[in-house]
């Protein structure tokens, strides 16, 4: 048996509604009209009249109108012609006033109901509606939570068509990308084994007894090309691995890894000049433990390689608890980066000034991978450029409710 529509549903409801609205204001209207016409007026008649006594008689004249006044007595006559007038008239302006004053309230008092009716019958047909876009927000903020569907139960009506198409089309996508993430993975992986193999040459040419300057010279630089592509293939690895969903986290103070990262960065920062800062403060979350350090870990990394060549150069590193988040704080002093740059410094494989796969700062791949692992989290990454030169992120993350 076919089902009836949504817009069929519809139409019957409010019609349904509209003409129970429209019963009971005529209804209303009918009963308060009726008791305007029940008001007591003097007895008009023809061929009898009611004597003060309050016996029937005959009047002299039966084919004439004749009416009491106030007093009792018999008029005949015009003068019972005006009185029959001015009385039909009081009838009539009294039921129009009725009609048009006591008419009009009991017509919005309805029309209200009706509307207060039609308002809460509609929010329950077109619930299935807002569960459709919240779904569809959502995951257009979040990538990662492409594996969510609406999964919608009822009647198969327009409504429940267009959830299945977009849990179909959402499906697909979350297929195609997690098809991506294992191609990237698996031929990363398959990277690796030939840069080994070819770093392990180089290091056997190069150690050997016979090898002379020039080997060793060219050794070097082979081996640093050598490192700089197994850098890439690791930073594709993470970002693969950080756009998955996390089916399994745990609690993770980012003040532990605020002190653990900062322990192992200290002597490349120092190397390199910068004053590293650092300020754990307790902020609670959950998560993968690995991940999360990765990306402070590269916050803190991109901090010390891309700061400026001289003068004051120092990284401040800062996890903290605010409101209903907790947040990961990296500020560093270097050049001037236009606001209209900022957002494209978080794209794979781009630099200010240039864009390029690999250079002796890194792979291009550590904001893209920040970035990736908070959104992986339910978080957000907004960065914005610090007066005087370089760049405050800020990590946002959901806070710990344990």
């Amino acid at each position: 048996m076919r089902r009836l529509t949504l817009r069929g549903r519809l139409t019957l409801l409010y019609g349904g509604l509209f003409m129970v609205a429209g019963v009971v204001l005529l209804g209303v209207t009918y009963a308060l009209f009726t008791a305007n016409l029940g008001q007591k007026y003097q007895v008009i008649v023809k061929g009898t009249y009611l004597s003060p006594s309050g016996t029937a008689s005959r009047p002299p004249r039966p084919d004439q109108a004749y009416v009491l006044n106030k007093d009792g007595a018999l008029l005949t006559g015009s003068d019972a012609e005006r009185v029959m007038n001015e009385q039909r008239e009081q009838v009539r302006q009294a039921a129009i006033k009725s009609l048009l004053t006591q008419g009009s309230i009991a017509l919005v008092l309805v029309g209200g109901l009706a509307a207060g009716f039609g308002w809460l019958v509609a929010g329950r047909v077109l619930a299935p509606l807002h569960r459709v876009t919240d779904t569809a927000r959502r995951i257009a903020l979040t990538p990662s939570a492409l594996h969510e569907r609406i999964a919608l139960k009822g009647p198969d009506d327009e409504v429940k068509n267009l959830a299945d198409a977009f849990d179909t089309m959402v499906e697909r996508l979350d297929h195609s990308f997690d098809g991506q993430r294992r191609f990237v993975a698996n031929a990363s992986h398959e990277l690796r084994t030939p840069l080994t193999l070819g770093r392990a040459l180089v290091e056997v040419a190069m150690h050997r007894r016979t090898a002379s300057t020039d080997v060793k010279e060219l050794g070097e630089s082979l081996l640093t090309i050598n490192a700089r592509h197994e850098q890439l293939i690791d930073g594709l690895l993470i970002l693969a691995d950080s756009e998955r969903h996390l089916s399994t986290v745990y609690p993770v103070n980012l003040a532990d890894v605020v002190n653990h990262v900062t322990a192992q960065l200290t002597t490349e920062a120092a190397a390199a000049g910068v004053e590293l800062i650092r300020g754990p403060g307790e902020a609670p979350t959950r998560g993968d433990a690995l991940l999360l350090e990765r990306l402070v870990h590269n916050l803190v990394e991109n901090g010390i390689r891309h700061n400026q060549p001289s003068g004051e150069r120092w990284v401040r590193v800062l996890s903290r608890t605010a409101d209903d988040c907790v947040q990961i704080v990296v500020t560093n002093t270097g050049p001037e980066i236009p606001p209209y740059e900022v957002e494209s410094l978080f794209k794979p494989f781009y630099r200010l000034g240039a864009e390029r796969l690999v250079s002796t700062k890194g792979a291009g791949l550590g904001l893209s991978i920040v970035r990736s692992v908070a959104e992986a989290h339910g978080g957000t990454v907004t960065a914005v450029p610090r007066e005087g030169g370089g760049l405050q992120v800020t990590v946002a993350l959901p806070l710990d409710p344990a």
